[in-house]
């Protein structure tokens, strides 16, 4: 490819950007270079800190609508639709670039074949071209007409975008608004707003740079003051402009090109937030900021890389000689320059901050803090705060410093403009400041999947990732010496509330600087947990806070509500046994009683807070509440919260402990679950063991199985080996294997219908006599009608509840009386021993096993 211009060889310092989601990103500074790459031109950005890293690549089409703005810019777009630009240190630079991209889109277009060798414009331009007539006040309309029509494609739009600025279509418009406005020709001047809105929503930074313009902006905005939407008014936008008060040299700029910057930012800025706030479309809003944008970066480069420009603006804040109007001045520039780098960059904005805090930036916001002109003061708590959102750890660092030399830190002075200053918003930004001051230091987000298995072997990262953050000595001692030092003197007014009891009215200062207070002790109960609980209760706080919950002030009592919640949702046992100590939840139930049962936000919050404390189970204030107030709650009954926090208190008062080891003591966990039940009903009416039962039951099961082998050894056997006690008539399977029941109530009572037959059996046992001869061969029937009796007279005789699937065992036998009927057992036995005297007259022994006609005689005397 021959081009006439050969591609500049010698490397272009330049600031690459992307358009995303309106706003441009700082891709990075580095070195731009024009290539032919075979049959390709390209433009190379090597990076200025990594040279072998590419900032940018990208190659030169026909179609890619390049534009040149100002002197060091170029902009484009790529062909997946992103908007790219190049902010060039040098207009030199830039104009060697974008000679290169013109040679060769001109050469393109020379060797496109004859079906696209002449482009869409052209072929508009030959088919209907376009031309504007001459403007006069006689033909605006039929102007306006035409550019109506014109703008309705895309096409048509880019042509007049063309037109206006090859013919300076703009500048013959201007003088008509002042023959127009002469001559009081209302329509006309409605005509010549109509066009000019046209040509600035064209969306062409060309034109609107062009309309910024020393001679042409009166002209634009003065026709613009004739809006015909509103036909009776007229802005008065001209008279703002020409206004050259706004515009105050501190100190005075030498390169006209940078003042002249100045200027047309001011004024896109002010048509795009007055003059078009309201037909304003996303393109042009979005051109406007680009360019807004670029002159910004632009200025704060010159002035950040200027050492003589910004000592001597420095040194006007610094000279005591220095007259207050051009000290005011030098204080609103500095807070200027930071709203402006707010907007740029965070390279950008470091480098501004380093240059301006090595010039004395902390020892301006000293000086305006504890200046008397309260608009001074407002331009330095400004400046504190954007700097503080840019590096709060380099101010930590300056005020570590001065601690370290025994000066007075930036705190104290921050402290005293909180407690003195009558301007609100002030407060608000000095308390907004110690907050931010105070903050510890925060842990580093986890790393993700991908990180972890990129730096698994890299020793210094694993030590890292096991550390985390390791807490900065700096940041502690400077946290202590608050505590130390400073606390003291910030919460004073607070703690001087005691000598105000009487009286809970406050001045509007008052109130604002009561909220802040008790904002900044939430801010430390959150995020300084030992020292802040250690302070809070031994300044007394919270019983001054209390009386806050008396004043007339709607807001301070919702503020002080919201401190006594944080506490509790802390749920530490400190705050709730200071709070329970000093009597601090009556103040707070006075609150509801007065306004109830009105559905206010007050009331609500004071809801919420029991609420809480009934839903989390807070026992030591339940107990506290209910024993100190029982009377007032009773009467608070329009909401059930504190009929419920009396009934939790009722029920933890009627719980006893020693019904947990009657039945359950060998399963502690099981034994808080089913006590637990039914609100600990389940288990009323059971009776407790005797201290002979419960020694039985601490006997281990080994000295069991001893007895019942002695026990055994001493029986008799039947002549078959197999004694009738303990084999059952019928074999019915084992509990484990029975279905379960669909009925809760029977689950439930299974097992204790068990343990009476299990208990029953024993005794059974311990009490029938042995046959001495072999029972006889058995015949179904003749069991049937035995067991037939025996049910009938179990019937009349038993008052026990029994199992319905052991009632035909043979082995089973059951004892009532007094004494067995009223005591459930988990044990398999029972020892003969273990039965108290004077008991066993009185109970009925029944035998259910397999009678002889050789042992009747004995049965009978048995059961009698």
């Amino acid at each position: 490819m021959a081009l006439i211009v050969p591609p500049p060889n010698d490397k272009k310092r330049v600031k690459v950007y992307e358009l995303r989601n309106n706003d441009w990103f700082d891709r990075g500074t580095g070195f731009c270079t024009g290539r032919l790459v075979g049959d390709e031109s390209k433009i190379y950005v090597e990076s200025e800190d990594q040279p072998e890293r590419m900032l940018l690549e990208t190659r030169i089409s026909k179609d890619d609508g390049y534009q040149k703005q100002q002197d060091t810019l170029i902009v484009w777009t790529e062909l997946d639709r992103t908007d790219m630009a190049l902010s060039f240190q040098e207009a030199e630079g830039c104009a060697a670039i974008w000679d290169f991209v013109s040679q060769v889109q001109q050469h393109l277009q020379a060797m496109a074949g004859p079906d696209d060798a002449l482009s869409d414009d052209a072929m508009d331009t030959f088919a209907n071209p376009l031309a504007l007539p001459r403007p006069e006040l006689s033909n605006l309309d039929e102007i306006a007409s035409l550019m109506r029509t014109v703008i309705a494609t895309p096409q048509g739009r880019d042509s007049l975008s063309k037109l206006v600025i090859s013919e300076d279509y703009i500048r013959k418009l201007v003088p008509l608004v002042t023959m127009a406005e002469d001559l009081e020709s209302l329509d006309d001047l409605h005509h010549l707003c109509n066009i000019m809105k046209m040509l600035v929503l064209l969306n062409d930074t060309q034109i609107i740079e062009h309309v910024v313009t020393d001679d042409v902006v009166m002209g634009v905005v003065g026709a613009l003051e004739y809006d015909p939407d509103f036909p009776t008014h007229k802005a008065n936008h001209r008279r703002y402009l020409k206004d050259r008060s706004k515009f105050k040299e501190v100190v005075p700029i030498q390169d006209l090109a940078i003042k002249k910057k100045i200027h047309s930012t001011w004024r896109l800025l002010y048509l795009k937030d007055v003059v078009l706030a309201r037909i304003l479309d996303d393109p042009t809003f979005s051109v406007l900021n680009s360019l807004i944008f670029f002159n910004q970066v632009d200025i704060v480069s010159h002035l950040q890389g200027n050492a003589a420009f910004l000592e001597e603006l420095f040194g006007i804040i610094d000279d005591p000689s220095s007259p207050h109007s051009r000290t005011k001045d030098a204080v609103s520039f500095i807070q200027n320059c930071c709203a402006v780098a707010k907007n740029i960059q965070a390279p950008g904005r470091q480098t501004l901050y380093a240059n301006f805090i090595q010039n004395g930036l902390l020892r301006v916001i000293n000086f305006a803090l504890l200046n008397g002109d309260s608009s001074i003061r407002v331009a330095g708590t400004d400046i504190l705060v954007a700097m503080i959102d840019h590096d709060a750890s380099m101010v930590r660092a300056y005020i570590f410093r001065s601690i370290q030399d025994s000066k007075r830190p930036l705190t104290d002075t921050l402290i005293e403009l909180l407690l003195i200053e009558n301007d609100l918003g002030v407060k608000a930004q000095a308390a907004d400041a110690i907050k931010v001051l105070l903050e510890p230091q925060q842990p580093s987000p986890p790393p993700n999947a991908e990180t972890m298995a990129r730096n698994s072997n890299n020793p210094e990262f694993l030590s890292k990732l096991r550390g985390s953050v390791p807490p900065n000595p700096q940041i502690d001692s400077f946290i202590q010496n608050f505590y130390d030092n400073s606390a003291n003197k910030l919460f004073k007014p607070l703690k001087e509330l005691e000598k105000r009891k009487p009286s809970m009215n406050f001045t509007s200062q008052e109130v604002s600087l009561f909220h802040h207070l008790i904002e900044i002790l939430m801010f430390l109960i959150r995020y300084h947990l030992f020292r802040s609980k250690i302070f809070i209760f031994h300044e007394g706080l919270p019983a001054r806070i209390a009386q806050l919950l008396a004043c007339e002030h709607k807001h301070l009592q919702l503020t002080a509500l919201k401190f006594f919640r944080t506490c509790i949702g802390l749920q530490d046992d400190y705050y709730v046994q200071q709070m329970t100590k000093n009597f601090l939840f009556e103040p707070i139930l006075n609150i509801v009683y007065d306004t109830m049962p009105r559905d206010n936000l007050l009331n609500s919050v004071c809801l919420e807070l029991f609420e809480f404390i009934k839903r989390e189970n807070v026992k030591p204030v339940i107990v506290h509440v209910v024993e100190n107030y029982r009377a007032k709650l009773e009467e608070i009954n329009y909401v059930d919260t504190f009929q419920s926090l009396i009934l939790r208190y009722d029920q933890m008062q009627g719980y006893n402990s020693d019904a947990d080891t009657t039945l359950f003591s060998q399963d502690p966990e099981g034994n808080a679950q089913r006590t637990s039940i039914n609100g600990n009903q389940r288990w009323q009416g059971v009776k407790e063991m005797d201290a002979a039962e419960e020694a039985y039951f601490n006997t281990s099961d080994d000295e069991d199985e001893l007895a019942n082998k002695k026990v055994s050894s001493k029986r008799p056997s039947m002549a078959n080996g197999v004694s009738p006690l303990a084999r059952s008539l019928v074999d019915y399977p084992d509990d484990e294997d029975e279905p379960l029941e669909g009925n809760a109530a029977a689950t439930e009572r299974r097992p204790m219908e068990r343990m009476n037959a299990q208990a029953a059996d024993e005794n059974a046992k311990s009490r029938i006599p042995v046959p001495s001869t072999p029972p006889p061969e058995r015949l179904s029937e003749k069991r049937r009608r035995e067991e037939d009796e025996e049910e009938d007279e179990l019937g009349k005789l038993s008052t026990t509840k029994r199992r319905s699937s052991s009632i035909t065992s043979t082995s089973s036998g059951i004892s009532i009386g007094s004494n067995s009927s009223n005591v459930l057992r988990r044990k398999k036995g029972f020892m003969s021993s273990g039965k108290e005297p004077g008991n066993s007259s009185d109970k009925i022994k029944i035998s259910l096993a397999a009678r002889t006609p050789a042992d009747g005689e004995a049965k009978r005397d048995e059961g009698g």
